[in-house]
């Protein structure tokens, strides 16, 4: 069905409604959000769907049909999602439907190598949560990150990869000469060799507030939320390219940005610090830390700071904060799966390997490949690799490179 036109109806204080937009926000649908807290026809139109009852989210479609309070499931089927696999066993398995992975899977594809993507939230990864690609070759005038992302997902159908939505791999194993992966659904799949192109997300600050506020005035996706914030004053934590260019997005919504950096001095680019330093609606504050979320009827109102020098507190009033402090891998699900992780949690891979104590089990005889961990036939490429570059186009170089790898390894097996 198509994705437009669909009107979320519930309030701030609702966690199922969080819920409900984390999720469209993760797999890049489009919504109206209505609070019938502030809108009390709207508030009648919710009773008079559910019989009398105030149930929310009541989440109501372009066909005039609508769901209450619905599970993430419940959503995917609506939404018509695919989120069975046709069936069980794969020559390969990707994990992650970023640009590492789609770009792996779609050489794969091409060489006959049978191929199963998938992913937890949107295609694409962060790069469709990103405004504009300005960096990626062969985009002259930069392309923006939603459409890149369809393109590279309509490219990788082309070639007949098939391509899972809204799962999310809770285990990894291996069992004789194949590799299991178990879904949060409950699916289990086999493969000869597995690719985790699973990436990264943003870190949290960790402060009282910050969980209780998370969808009702904290966010870590610029372009997901910010239209929410028109004409209003937010905050941007952190001092990174991530927080510089998703200030300058902002700007685009926000009557006033307050970046407040914990250095004294950017991360960034040359070229984005000038961009945002030169910005009429943008103020940036040095050597300041957010000790604490505040608000009010459950919406953030307020961030205490405390510049981190002299140690004076005081009370930003704002009305919505947008974190951008660093990335932590996606690799939660490799807890039991004996893949060698970074002290980061980030994946080891290739010829770092061999530094380690003692050679992983089953490279006795061969040294591992350029992007295989430290399981043979299990590897990795992009952000969640340990020494990747965390950029679009050497994720996408990476999943190729791992591809070609693959294809080795399964002349082996």
């Amino acid at each position: 069905m198509s994705k437009d036109l669909i009107t979320v109806y519930g309030a701030h204080w609702c966690p199922d409604c969080r819920r409900s937009k984390q999720f469209l926000g993760e797999h890049q649908i489009p919504y109206s959000w209505v609070d019938i807290d502030e809108d009390e026809a709207a508030a009648q139109f919710v009773i008079e769907k559910n019989n009398g009852k105030r149930i929310i989210p009541t989440i109501v479609f372009n066909d005039g049909s609508f769901l209450a309070e619905p599970t993430n499931a419940e959503l995917a089927a609506k939404l018509g999602l695919k989120t069975k696999a046709s069936r069980s066993h794969y020559d390969l398995i990707v994990l992650g439907g970023g640009p590492a992975g789609l770009t792996a899977a779609l050489y794969t594809a091409r060489e006959a190598i049978d191929t199963l993507v998938i992913e937890r939230a949107a295609f694409g990864g962060q790069a469709a949560g990103t405004e504009k690609l300005d960096n990626m070759p062969g985009f002259p005038a930069g392309v923006a990150g939603i459409e890149f992302s369809q393109r590279l997902r309509q490219q990788t159908e082309r070639f007949g990869v098939e391509l899972l939505q809204a799962q999310e791999v809770t285990e990894v194993h291996q069992y004789k000469n194949y590799h299991g992966v178990r879904t949060n659904d409950g699916s289990h799949y086999s493969a000869c060799a597995l690719l985790i192109a699973t990436g990264s997300r943003y870190k949290r600050l960790n402060v009282s507030g910050e969980t209780e506020y998370l969808g009702a005035g904290v966010h870590f996706c610029a372009t997901c939320d910010g239209p929410f914030y028109k004409g209003k004053q937010v905050a941007v934590v952190g001092g990174g390219n991530s927080a510089a260019e998703e200030s300058l997005l902002l700007t685009k919504f926000a009557d006033h940005v307050t970046i407040l950096v914990r250095g004294n001095q950017f991360k960034a680019t040359q070229i984005i610090q000038e961009k945002v330093l030169s910005h009429s609606k943008i103020d940036v504050r040095w050597q300041t830390e957010v000790k604490e979320f505040i608000g009010e009827k459950s919406k953030l109102t307020r961030l205490l700071i405390q510049n981190n020098q002299s140690g004076i507190q005081e009370e930003l009033p704002i009305d919505g904060a947008f974190i951008f402090i660093g990335l932590v891998p996606n690799t939660g699900f490799l807890a039991n799966s004996g893949i060698l992780l970074d002290r980061w949690g980030f994946i080891v891979t290739g010829h770092a390997l061999l530094h380690q104590d003692h050679r992983p089990t089953g490279f006795e005889e061969r040294d591992p490949y350029l992007l295989e961990t430290s399981l043979p036939g299990v590897f990795a490429a992009g952000d969640v690799r340990d020494t990747s570059t965390k950029q679009v186009v050497s994720a996408a170089g990476e999943g190729s490179t791992a591809a070609l790898l693959i294809r080795e390894y399964l002349k082996r097996v």
